[in-house]
């Protein structure tokens, strides 16, 4: 007899203790008899940001994962979703296939989805995609990060923005005014396709309604990475009302 709700599959979502976007934005994708199961990276609420303070606020994220990792596989999840970003475009395109060796390590061998590989995965789906733009809540030292991991998924970065939040939770208090300016700031004819990355940074409707505007990929990192864990986890629901890739591919 399985999970009377988690008919279908057991999500272990995993995000830092101070993110308040991942969860809420995630439960909008959930098919039926699919339930997500949220578990915490400890983190503190590092405040003033600059890029020295950010880069080492983001390491204690990094440090954490190992032990939210032990703490939701107790539940017996499924598939495994991380619900934070910059540290899986760390090291490149390596550093993102070593971070889902060693969460898979760390799991017993449970599978997991991670933000930067299903962004890639997205840019594909969609095909035709070689030059992209992105925004960030971070700072370049994190940026520098993003940049170089597209770069060696073959994609060529065109311009990027960060946009210095200054402390975790300020983050979420990213309006859509900002994001909706800087999107227009990202976009142009030189570039196929925008993408948000920061998973405390609530733009999975915004992004779905930009590119329906732009007629061109507009994607955020919650949407991608929630995607990528469904299709990879066997469940081929489409979910409508936040992208063309959750409702076509």
């Amino acid at each position: 007899m399985g999970d009377v709700l988690a008919w279908r599959k057991k999500f272990g979502v995993i995000g830092p203790s101070t993110n308040t976007v991942v969860q809420p934005d995630m439960e909008q994708m959930r098919p039926p008899g699919v339930t997500n199961h949220y578990s915490r990276i400890y983190t503190p609420n590092a405040k003033a940001l600059d890029d020295e303070s950010a880069w080492n606020a983001t390491q204690v994220i990094a440090d954490n994962v190992a032990d939210a990792v032990k703490s939701i596989v107790t539940c017996e999840p499924d598939y495994l979703v991380m619900g934070m970003s910059a540290i899986t475009f760390f090291g490149g395109k390596q550093g993102a296939l070593d971070f889902v060796d060693n969460v898979e390590k760390e799991s017993g061998g449970v599978k997991c989805s991670i933000g930067s590989l299903s962004c890639a995965a997205a840019l594909r789906a969609y095909g035709g995609v070689k030059r992209i733009s992105f925004l960030s809540p971070y700072y370049p030292i994190n940026n520098k990060e993003v940049r170089q991991y597209f770069t060696d998924e073959g994609f060529e970065v065109v311009r990027d923005i960060p946009l210095r939040a200054t402390s975790w939770t300020g983050i979420a208090e990213i309006t859509e005014d900002t994001l909706r300016e800087t999107l227009a700031e990202l976009d142009g004819d030189d570039v196929d396709a925008l993408i948000q990355v920061g998973t405390n940074c609530s733009m999975v409707r915004l992004a779905a309604a930009t590119e329906l505007v732009l007629n061109k990929p507009v994607i955020a990192i919650n949407t991608a990475t929630y995607w990528h864990a469904l299709r990879a986890s066997g469940t081929t629901d489409k979910v409508y009302g936040l992208g063309r890739f959750l409702e076509e591919f």
